[in-house]
Protein backbone atom coordinates (compact mmCIF):
# COMPACT_ATOMS: atom_id res chain seq x y z
CA UNK A 1 0.00 0.00 0.00
CA UNK A 2 1.64 3.44 -0.82
CA UNK A 3 1.86 5.55 2.33
CA UNK A 4 3.55 8.71 0.22
CA UNK A 5 1.89 11.27 1.42
CA UNK A 6 0.23 13.94 -0.49
CA UNK A 7 2.40 17.41 -0.97
CA UNK A 8 0.12 20.51 0.68
CA UNK A 9 -1.02 22.69 -2.19
CA UNK A 10 0.44 25.86 -2.41
CA UNK A 11 -2.10 28.74 -2.75
CA UNK A 12 0.05 31.89 -2.90
CA UNK A 13 2.62 34.02 -3.07
CA UNK A 14 3.75 33.47 0.46
CA UNK A 15 3.72 30.28 0.36
CA UNK A 16 5.90 29.40 -2.79
CA UNK A 17 8.43 31.75 -0.88
CA UNK A 18 8.15 30.11 1.91
CA UNK A 19 8.42 26.40 -0.19
CA UNK A 20 11.81 27.70 -2.00
CA UNK A 21 12.91 28.76 1.13
CA UNK A 22 13.08 25.57 2.69
CA UNK A 23 14.08 23.53 -0.09
CA UNK A 24 15.92 20.34 0.37
CA UNK A 25 16.62 18.85 -2.78
CA UNK A 26 19.60 20.06 -4.44
CA UNK A 27 19.38 22.57 -7.44
CA UNK A 28 22.36 23.11 -10.05
CA UNK A 29 22.71 26.17 -12.66
CA UNK A 30 25.73 24.51 -14.34
CA UNK A 31 27.09 27.38 -17.28
CA UNK A 32 30.02 29.12 -18.01
CA UNK A 33 29.17 31.72 -15.63
CA UNK A 34 26.60 32.57 -13.50
CA UNK A 35 25.54 35.64 -14.54
CA UNK A 36 22.08 34.61 -16.26
CA UNK A 37 20.63 33.74 -12.46
CA UNK A 38 22.76 35.78 -10.28
CA UNK A 39 20.89 35.89 -7.23
CA UNK A 40 18.74 33.24 -7.41
CA UNK A 41 20.50 31.43 -4.96
CA UNK A 42 19.47 33.78 -2.33
CA UNK A 43 15.87 33.02 -2.98
CA UNK A 44 16.09 29.08 -3.20
CA UNK A 45 18.18 27.20 -0.19
CA UNK A 46 20.18 24.45 -1.77
CA UNK A 47 20.26 26.29 -5.04
CA UNK A 48 24.19 25.91 -6.09
CA UNK A 49 26.38 27.18 -9.49
CA UNK A 50 28.42 24.79 -11.39
CA UNK A 51 30.53 27.20 -13.34
CA UNK A 52 33.77 26.71 -16.00
CA UNK A 53 34.77 30.42 -15.64
CA UNK A 54 35.72 31.51 -11.31
CA UNK A 55 34.20 35.17 -12.01
CA UNK A 56 34.66 36.00 -8.35
CA UNK A 57 37.84 34.23 -7.18
CA UNK A 58 36.65 32.01 -5.14
CA UNK A 59 34.65 34.35 -2.97
CA UNK A 60 31.15 33.70 -4.17
CA UNK A 61 29.97 30.89 -1.29
CA UNK A 62 27.84 29.29 -3.73
CA UNK A 63 29.79 29.10 -7.33
CA UNK A 64 31.58 26.15 -7.47
CA UNK A 65 34.47 26.00 -10.28
CA UNK A 66 36.40 22.70 -10.27
CA UNK A 67 40.10 22.99 -11.33
CA UNK A 68 41.04 23.12 -15.18
CA UNK A 69 41.66 19.49 -16.92
CA UNK A 70 42.43 18.70 -20.63
CA UNK A 71 39.50 18.84 -22.87
CA UNK A 72 38.98 19.57 -26.36
CA UNK A 73 38.47 22.97 -27.58
CA UNK A 74 34.94 23.85 -26.40
CA UNK A 75 32.49 24.46 -29.80
CA UNK A 76 29.58 25.59 -28.00
CA UNK A 77 27.94 26.61 -24.42
CA UNK A 78 26.62 22.60 -24.11
CA UNK A 79 30.40 21.47 -24.78
CA UNK A 80 31.07 23.63 -21.27
CA UNK A 81 28.43 22.00 -19.70
CA UNK A 82 29.60 18.24 -20.97
CA UNK A 83 32.30 19.21 -19.97
CA UNK A 84 31.71 20.21 -16.38
CA UNK A 85 29.02 17.04 -15.42
CA UNK A 86 32.18 14.66 -16.18
CA UNK A 87 34.47 16.79 -14.38
CA UNK A 88 35.74 14.31 -11.23
CA UNK A 89 35.11 16.99 -8.68
CA UNK A 90 31.97 18.10 -10.10
CA UNK A 91 30.75 14.27 -9.59
CA UNK A 92 32.27 14.35 -6.40
CA UNK A 93 30.41 17.40 -5.21
CA UNK A 94 27.21 16.50 -6.36
CA UNK A 95 27.33 12.65 -4.76
CA UNK A 96 29.11 14.13 -1.73
CA UNK A 97 25.67 16.80 -1.14
CA UNK A 98 23.56 13.35 -2.07
CA UNK A 99 19.30 14.21 -2.07
CA UNK A 100 17.53 13.97 -5.51
CA UNK A 101 19.43 16.73 -7.83
CA UNK A 102 18.22 19.14 -10.27
CA UNK A 103 19.71 20.49 -13.02
CA UNK A 104 19.51 24.03 -14.90
CA UNK A 105 21.44 25.43 -17.86
CA UNK A 106 21.56 28.08 -20.41
CA UNK A 107 21.96 25.64 -23.49
CA UNK A 108 21.87 22.01 -22.96
CA UNK A 109 21.34 19.24 -25.31
CA UNK A 110 21.24 15.25 -25.20
CA UNK A 111 24.61 14.77 -24.20
CA UNK A 112 23.66 16.89 -21.82
CA UNK A 113 20.50 14.85 -20.20
CA UNK A 114 22.38 11.58 -20.46
CA UNK A 115 24.92 13.13 -18.43
CA UNK A 116 22.62 14.66 -16.09
CA UNK A 117 20.85 11.11 -15.79
CA UNK A 118 24.01 9.25 -15.06
CA UNK A 119 24.47 12.13 -11.94
CA UNK A 120 21.06 10.40 -10.54
CA UNK A 121 19.42 13.91 -11.93
CA UNK A 122 16.54 15.36 -13.82
CA UNK A 123 16.98 18.24 -16.20
CA UNK A 124 14.33 21.06 -15.09
CA UNK A 125 13.56 22.13 -18.10
CA UNK A 126 11.55 20.79 -21.63
CA UNK A 127 13.59 17.99 -23.61
CA UNK A 128 16.58 19.67 -25.66
CA UNK A 129 14.67 18.00 -28.70
CA UNK A 130 11.78 20.26 -27.85
CA UNK A 131 13.67 22.98 -27.11
CA UNK A 132 15.81 22.62 -30.06
CA UNK A 133 12.61 22.55 -32.39
CA UNK A 134 11.14 25.59 -30.86
CA UNK A 135 15.13 27.55 -31.11
CA UNK A 136 14.60 27.72 -35.00
CA UNK A 137 13.83 31.01 -36.24
CA UNK A 138 11.98 29.56 -38.99
CA UNK A 139 9.51 27.34 -36.51
CA UNK A 140 9.33 30.34 -34.30
CA UNK A 141 7.89 32.15 -36.91
CA UNK A 142 5.17 29.46 -37.23
CA UNK A 143 4.34 29.09 -33.64
CA UNK A 144 3.48 32.86 -33.78
CA UNK A 145 1.45 32.57 -36.81
CA UNK A 146 -0.73 30.10 -34.81
CA UNK A 147 -1.07 32.38 -31.78
CA UNK A 148 -1.92 35.47 -33.99
CA UNK A 149 1.62 36.76 -32.86
CA UNK A 150 2.69 38.93 -35.76
CA UNK A 151 6.21 38.40 -37.77
CA UNK A 152 7.42 41.39 -39.67
CA UNK A 153 6.14 40.93 -43.67
CA UNK A 154 8.63 37.69 -44.24
CA UNK A 155 8.43 35.08 -46.96
CA UNK A 156 10.64 31.44 -45.70
CA UNK A 157 12.53 30.13 -47.98
CA UNK A 158 15.89 28.25 -49.40
CA UNK A 159 18.18 30.70 -51.49
CA UNK A 160 20.12 29.39 -54.54
CA UNK A 161 21.67 32.96 -55.34
CA UNK A 162 21.40 36.53 -55.51
CA UNK A 163 19.23 36.45 -58.74
CA UNK A 164 16.45 33.72 -56.96
CA UNK A 165 16.55 35.87 -53.51
CA UNK A 166 15.99 39.12 -55.89
CA UNK A 167 12.52 36.51 -57.13
CA UNK A 168 11.57 35.74 -54.20
CA UNK A 169 11.47 39.04 -52.58
CA UNK A 170 9.60 39.98 -56.02
CA UNK A 171 6.94 37.69 -55.58
CA UNK A 172 6.93 38.57 -51.85
CA UNK A 173 6.50 42.12 -52.26
CA UNK A 174 9.15 42.63 -49.52
CA UNK A 175 11.34 45.18 -51.79
CA UNK A 176 15.10 44.92 -51.69
CA UNK A 177 16.40 46.15 -48.25
CA UNK A 178 16.13 42.82 -46.42
CA UNK A 179 17.36 41.04 -43.51
CA UNK A 180 17.90 37.56 -43.64
CA UNK A 181 18.31 35.07 -40.54
CA UNK A 182 18.84 31.60 -40.68
CA UNK A 183 17.53 29.03 -38.32
CA UNK A 184 20.13 29.53 -35.40
CA UNK A 185 22.27 32.08 -34.27
CA UNK A 186 22.36 34.53 -31.69
CA UNK A 187 23.89 38.30 -30.75
CA UNK A 188 23.78 39.28 -34.68
CA UNK A 189 26.22 35.84 -36.04
CA UNK A 190 23.39 34.98 -38.17
CA UNK A 191 21.64 37.87 -38.85
CA UNK A 192 22.45 39.71 -42.35
CA UNK A 193 21.59 42.90 -43.76
CA UNK A 194 20.95 42.49 -47.52
CA UNK A 195 20.70 46.12 -49.73
CA UNK A 196 23.12 44.87 -52.48
CA UNK A 197 24.50 41.93 -54.98
CA UNK A 198 27.86 43.22 -53.02
CA UNK A 199 26.09 42.73 -49.75
CA UNK A 200 24.78 38.76 -50.40
CA UNK A 201 28.57 38.15 -51.29
CA UNK A 202 29.81 39.04 -48.06
CA UNK A 203 27.63 36.89 -46.35
CA UNK A 204 26.75 34.15 -49.23
CA UNK A 205 28.74 31.38 -47.61
CA UNK A 206 26.56 31.73 -44.70
CA UNK A 207 23.10 31.45 -46.80
CA UNK A 208 23.33 29.31 -49.68
CA UNK A 209 22.98 25.88 -48.56
CA UNK A 210 21.72 26.64 -44.93
CA UNK A 211 18.18 25.43 -45.60
CA UNK A 212 15.17 27.65 -45.26
CA UNK A 213 16.17 30.90 -44.14
CA UNK A 214 13.66 33.66 -43.20
CA UNK A 215 13.37 36.99 -45.35
CA UNK A 216 12.36 39.73 -44.17
CA UNK A 217 11.16 43.57 -45.18
CA UNK A 218 13.98 45.90 -43.59
CA UNK A 219 12.30 48.27 -41.07
CA UNK A 220 13.39 51.18 -38.96
CA UNK A 221 12.79 49.49 -35.48
CA UNK A 222 13.72 49.41 -32.10
CA UNK A 223 14.28 46.34 -30.35
CA UNK A 224 12.72 45.00 -26.89
CA UNK A 225 12.85 42.05 -25.02
CA UNK A 226 10.70 40.34 -22.82
CA UNK A 227 10.32 37.11 -20.76
CA UNK A 228 8.08 35.13 -19.94
CA UNK A 229 6.86 31.83 -18.17
CA UNK A 230 4.49 28.93 -19.22
CA UNK A 231 2.87 27.33 -16.07
CA UNK A 232 0.00 25.08 -15.86
CA UNK A 233 -1.81 27.89 -14.24
CA UNK A 234 -1.07 30.82 -17.14
CA UNK A 235 1.38 31.92 -18.52
CA UNK A 236 3.37 34.86 -16.35
CA UNK A 237 4.96 37.96 -17.70
CA UNK A 238 7.92 39.73 -17.04
CA UNK A 239 8.14 43.98 -17.87
CA UNK A 240 9.57 45.04 -21.68
CA UNK A 241 12.72 45.63 -21.52
CA UNK A 242 15.33 47.88 -24.21
CA UNK A 243 18.16 46.27 -26.28
CA UNK A 244 21.15 47.65 -26.61
CA UNK A 245 22.07 46.35 -29.88
CA UNK A 246 24.67 46.73 -32.45
CA UNK A 247 26.94 49.53 -30.57
CA UNK A 248 30.64 49.59 -31.82
CA UNK A 249 31.65 50.74 -28.70
CA UNK A 250 30.40 47.07 -27.04
CA UNK A 251 30.44 44.73 -29.61
CA UNK A 252 32.02 44.27 -33.02
CA UNK A 253 28.92 42.60 -34.74
CA UNK A 254 26.36 44.61 -36.25
CA UNK A 255 23.14 43.73 -35.01
CA UNK A 256 24.21 41.74 -32.44
CA UNK A 257 22.89 42.21 -28.54
CA UNK A 258 24.67 44.02 -26.05
CA UNK A 259 22.52 44.58 -23.30
CA UNK A 260 19.39 46.20 -21.73
CA UNK A 261 17.55 48.90 -20.04
CA UNK A 262 14.57 47.99 -17.39
CA UNK A 263 12.65 51.20 -16.84
CA UNK A 264 8.33 52.14 -16.47
CA UNK A 265 8.87 54.94 -19.08
CA UNK A 266 10.81 52.90 -21.88
CA UNK A 267 7.81 52.42 -23.86
CA UNK A 268 4.00 54.22 -23.89
CA UNK A 269 1.72 51.98 -21.85
CA UNK A 270 -0.68 50.80 -25.16
CA UNK A 271 3.18 49.08 -26.67
CA UNK A 272 3.89 47.72 -23.47
CA UNK A 273 0.24 46.17 -22.91
CA UNK A 274 0.33 45.01 -26.30
CA UNK A 275 3.82 43.53 -25.99
CA UNK A 276 2.66 41.94 -22.72
CA UNK A 277 -0.60 40.68 -24.38
CA UNK A 278 1.52 39.34 -26.95
CA UNK A 279 3.68 37.30 -25.02
CA UNK A 280 1.12 35.46 -23.48
CA UNK A 281 -0.75 34.62 -26.17
CA UNK A 282 3.07 33.04 -27.46
CA UNK A 283 3.53 31.08 -24.34
CA UNK A 284 -0.26 30.08 -24.24
CA UNK A 285 0.68 29.09 -27.39
CA UNK A 286 3.98 27.06 -26.39
CA UNK A 287 1.85 25.29 -24.05
CA UNK A 288 -0.05 23.81 -26.99
CA UNK A 289 3.17 22.40 -28.47
CA UNK A 290 3.94 20.88 -25.52
CA UNK A 291 6.55 23.65 -24.36
CA UNK A 292 6.81 24.77 -20.33
CA UNK A 293 8.91 27.13 -18.63
CA UNK A 294 10.99 30.02 -19.04
CA UNK A 295 11.13 31.68 -22.46
CA UNK A 296 11.98 35.06 -23.94
CA UNK A 297 10.19 36.94 -26.84
CA UNK A 298 12.08 40.06 -28.94
CA UNK A 299 9.84 42.45 -30.66
CA UNK A 300 10.86 44.65 -33.15
CA UNK A 301 8.60 48.05 -32.73
CA UNK A 302 8.21 50.16 -35.80
CA UNK A 303 9.44 53.12 -35.02
CA UNK A 304 6.86 54.74 -38.17
CA UNK A 305 4.22 53.15 -37.52
CA UNK A 306 3.67 51.53 -34.28
CA UNK A 307 3.35 48.06 -34.84
CA UNK A 308 4.84 45.30 -32.67
CA UNK A 309 6.53 42.49 -34.38
CA UNK A 310 7.74 39.57 -33.25
CA UNK A 311 11.51 39.28 -33.77
CA UNK A 312 12.86 35.40 -32.18
CA UNK A 313 12.05 33.01 -29.33
CA UNK A 314 15.05 32.18 -26.87
CA UNK A 315 13.10 28.91 -25.32
CA UNK A 316 15.29 29.73 -22.32
CA UNK A 317 17.00 31.84 -19.98
CA UNK A 318 18.65 34.45 -21.52
CA UNK A 319 21.20 37.23 -21.40
CA UNK A 320 18.31 39.68 -19.89
CA UNK A 321 16.89 37.19 -17.24
CA UNK A 322 19.96 38.69 -14.71
CA UNK A 323 17.60 41.97 -15.31
CA UNK A 324 13.92 40.76 -14.81
CA UNK A 325 14.75 38.24 -11.79
CA UNK A 326 16.40 41.56 -10.19
CA UNK A 327 13.58 43.94 -10.79
CA UNK A 328 11.10 45.68 -8.38
CA UNK A 329 8.71 42.99 -8.44
CA UNK A 330 10.67 40.23 -7.94
CA UNK A 331 11.47 41.63 -4.93
CA UNK A 332 8.22 42.60 -3.75
CA UNK A 333 6.58 39.09 -5.10
CA UNK A 334 9.28 36.51 -5.95
CA UNK A 335 11.86 36.40 -9.28
CA UNK A 336 9.98 35.05 -12.25
CA UNK A 337 12.26 31.85 -12.83
CA UNK A 338 11.19 30.60 -9.23
CA UNK A 339 7.88 30.00 -11.06
CA UNK A 340 10.25 27.82 -13.60
CA UNK A 341 11.02 25.94 -10.89
CA UNK A 342 7.86 25.46 -9.44
CA UNK A 343 6.43 24.75 -12.79
CA UNK A 344 8.96 21.68 -12.73
CA UNK A 345 8.49 20.63 -8.86
CA UNK A 346 6.30 18.16 -8.44
CA UNK A 347 4.30 20.12 -5.55
CA UNK A 348 0.75 21.03 -6.83
CA UNK A 349 0.17 25.04 -7.01
CA UNK A 350 -2.92 27.60 -7.47
CA UNK A 351 -2.53 31.06 -8.70
CA UNK A 352 -4.03 33.83 -10.15
CA UNK A 353 -2.02 34.25 -12.89
CA UNK A 354 -3.64 36.99 -14.69
CA UNK A 355 -4.19 39.21 -10.95
CA UNK A 356 -0.26 38.58 -10.56
CA UNK A 357 0.32 39.85 -14.99
CA UNK A 358 -1.80 43.01 -13.95
CA UNK A 359 -0.15 43.90 -10.62
CA UNK A 360 3.56 42.97 -12.58
CA UNK A 361 1.98 45.05 -15.42
CA UNK A 362 2.42 48.47 -12.71
CA UNK A 363 4.91 51.09 -13.59
CA UNK A 364 6.01 51.02 -9.53
CA UNK A 365 6.92 47.27 -10.15
CA UNK A 366 9.85 48.70 -12.06
CA UNK A 367 12.61 50.20 -10.77
CA UNK A 368 15.79 51.76 -13.69
CA UNK A 369 18.58 49.98 -14.59
CA UNK A 370 21.09 48.82 -17.33
CA UNK A 371 23.71 46.36 -17.91
CA UNK A 372 26.15 46.39 -20.92
CA UNK A 373 27.99 43.27 -21.88
CA UNK A 374 31.52 44.29 -22.87
CA UNK A 375 33.29 42.61 -25.61
CA UNK A 376 36.74 43.38 -27.01
CA UNK A 377 35.73 45.31 -30.36
CA UNK A 378 39.56 45.44 -31.69
CA UNK A 379 40.73 43.39 -34.47
CA UNK A 380 43.51 41.94 -32.32
CA UNK A 381 44.32 39.23 -30.16
CA UNK A 382 46.64 39.18 -27.54
CA UNK A 383 46.71 37.33 -23.75
CA UNK A 384 45.81 39.49 -20.79
CA UNK A 385 47.99 40.16 -18.14
CA UNK A 386 45.71 42.22 -15.80
CA UNK A 387 42.05 41.91 -15.09
CA UNK A 388 39.74 44.11 -13.53
CA UNK A 389 38.11 41.54 -10.65
CA UNK A 390 34.49 41.51 -10.29
CA UNK A 391 32.96 44.12 -7.75
CA UNK A 392 31.36 47.69 -7.61
CA UNK A 393 33.55 50.37 -9.22
CA UNK A 394 33.36 54.20 -8.84
CA UNK A 395 33.21 56.75 -10.97
CA UNK A 396 34.22 60.22 -10.68
CA UNK A 397 33.13 63.96 -11.59
CA UNK A 398 35.54 63.34 -14.32
CA UNK A 399 34.69 60.40 -15.41
CA UNK A 400 37.67 58.75 -13.96
CA UNK A 401 36.59 54.69 -13.10
CA UNK A 402 38.28 53.07 -9.97
CA UNK A 403 37.68 49.91 -7.99
CA UNK A 404 35.70 50.26 -4.46
CA UNK A 405 34.90 46.94 -3.03
CA UNK A 406 34.35 43.86 -3.72
CA UNK A 407 30.83 42.20 -3.68
CA UNK A 408 28.76 40.04 -6.00
CA UNK A 409 25.11 41.74 -5.05
CA UNK A 410 24.22 43.49 -8.02
CA UNK A 411 22.07 45.79 -5.54
CA UNK A 412 25.13 46.86 -3.83
CA UNK A 413 25.06 49.82 -6.52
CA UNK A 414 23.70 52.55 -4.38
CA UNK A 415 24.12 55.29 -6.92
CA UNK A 416 24.24 56.47 -10.95
CA UNK A 417 27.63 56.69 -10.55
CA UNK A 418 28.38 53.08 -9.23
CA UNK A 419 28.18 50.12 -10.95
CA UNK A 420 28.78 46.31 -10.64
CA UNK A 421 30.69 44.46 -12.81
CA UNK A 422 31.36 41.13 -13.47
CA UNK A 423 34.56 39.92 -15.23
CA UNK A 424 34.64 36.99 -17.22
CA UNK A 425 37.87 37.42 -18.94
CA UNK A 426 41.14 37.17 -16.95
CA UNK A 427 44.70 37.09 -16.73
CA UNK A 428 45.97 34.32 -19.00
CA UNK A 429 43.14 34.10 -21.40
CA UNK A 430 43.23 35.30 -24.82
CA UNK A 431 41.83 38.27 -25.93
CA UNK A 432 40.37 38.71 -29.30
CA UNK A 433 37.65 40.37 -31.24
CA UNK A 434 34.52 39.25 -29.80
CA UNK A 435 35.38 37.93 -26.45
CA UNK A 436 33.32 38.96 -23.94
CA UNK A 437 35.48 41.23 -21.11
CA UNK A 438 32.51 41.33 -18.83
CA UNK A 439 28.98 42.46 -17.85
CA UNK A 440 28.55 46.24 -16.13
CA UNK A 441 25.36 46.68 -14.33
CA UNK A 442 24.11 50.40 -13.71
CA UNK A 443 21.37 52.12 -12.08
CA UNK A 444 19.55 54.58 -14.53
CA UNK A 445 20.03 54.38 -18.15
CA UNK A 446 22.15 53.62 -20.67
CA UNK A 447 20.59 55.41 -23.51
CA UNK A 448 19.36 58.45 -24.66
CA UNK A 449 16.21 59.01 -25.76
CA UNK A 450 17.10 58.42 -29.22
CA UNK A 451 18.63 55.34 -28.42
CA UNK A 452 22.30 55.96 -28.53
CA UNK A 453 24.81 55.47 -25.88
CA UNK A 454 24.75 58.03 -23.11
CA UNK A 455 27.93 60.03 -22.25
CA UNK A 456 27.54 58.32 -18.86
CA UNK A 457 27.86 54.72 -20.74
CA UNK A 458 30.37 55.88 -22.84
CA UNK A 459 32.61 56.85 -19.87
CA UNK A 460 31.74 53.61 -18.07
CA UNK A 461 32.82 51.42 -20.85
CA UNK A 462 36.14 53.10 -21.81
CA UNK A 463 37.07 52.91 -18.04
CA UNK A 464 36.29 49.23 -17.36
CA UNK A 465 38.10 48.16 -20.52
CA UNK A 466 41.24 50.47 -19.76
CA UNK A 467 41.24 48.40 -17.02
CA UNK A 468 42.78 45.33 -19.01
CA UNK A 469 46.02 44.85 -19.67
CA UNK A 470 47.54 42.60 -22.29
CA UNK A 471 51.05 41.64 -23.84
CA UNK A 472 51.32 40.45 -27.71
CA UNK A 473 51.04 37.18 -28.59
CA UNK A 474 54.98 35.34 -28.91
CA UNK A 475 55.59 35.04 -32.79
CA UNK A 476 55.03 31.32 -33.01
CA UNK A 477 52.00 31.25 -31.00
CA UNK A 478 48.98 31.39 -33.16
CA UNK A 479 46.32 31.96 -30.59
CA UNK A 480 42.98 30.29 -30.48
CA UNK A 481 42.74 29.56 -34.01
CA UNK A 482 42.56 33.80 -34.03
CA UNK A 483 38.87 33.60 -34.24
CA UNK A 484 35.14 33.91 -32.37
CA UNK A 485 34.35 30.56 -31.32
CA UNK A 486 30.98 31.70 -32.89
CA UNK A 487 29.06 31.02 -29.92
CA UNK A 488 28.42 33.45 -26.82
CA UNK A 489 28.88 31.90 -22.98
CA UNK A 490 26.28 34.45 -21.70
Amino acid sequence: MDQTIPKKALRNISEIRRYFHRNEDPIYFVSATNFNLLGLDEWVKNFKYICYIDCYDGRHPNVFCPSEQPHAEFQSIEDINNYLLQHKEVIDLVRRRGGSPKFVFLMFDEETERLARELGGEVWFPSAELRTRCDNKIETVRIGNKAGVPSVPNTLSEIRDYAHLREICEEAGLGHDLVLQSAFGDSGHTTFFIRSEDDFRRHEHEIVGEGEIKIMKRIDCRGSAIEACATKEGTIVGPLMTELVGFKELTPYRGGWCGNEIFDGAFSQEIRDRARDLTFRFGEQLREEGYRGYFELDFLIDQNTGDIWLGELNPRITGASSMTNHAAFAHADAPLFLFHLLEFSDVPFSLDVAELNDRWADPDMIDSWSQMVIKHTEDSVDILTDAPQTGIYKMANDGRVTFDRFDYHRRAVESENEAFFLRILQPGDYRYEGADLGILVTRGRSMNPDFTLNDRARRWIHGMKSAFSARPLPRAEAGPALADPAFKIL
